[in-house]
């Protein structure tokens, strides 16, 4: 089985980066208004997946973007150039 770790954007621009087995039925779990922080801020649209062949190393991946997209929205709130 592959996990894939997802980025969707919606139509403000927002990111939501997660994990799952399956991004296009995870992708309409989304757009249905089934996952709480994704709900009120629809529609989204798949714009990147990767494949890993464990669990384990889809989930670290999927961290380590997290920590990434953070790191730059503080630095540009900031006003800094990294």
């Amino acid at each position: 089985m592959a996990y894939f770790v997802y980025i969707l954007r919606n139509t403000e621009g927002r990111l939501y980066i997660g994990q799952t087995s399956d991004p296009e039925l995870r992708l309409r779990q989304h757009n249905e208004g089934k996952v709480f922080w994704t709900k009120s801020r629809g529609p989204w649209q798949l714009i990147h997946s990767e494949d890993f062949t464990t669990r384990s190393a889809a989930m670290t991946q999927r961290d380590l973007q997290r920590l990434h997209h953070v790191m730059i929205y503080e630095v540009k709130k900031s006003g800094s150039k990294p």
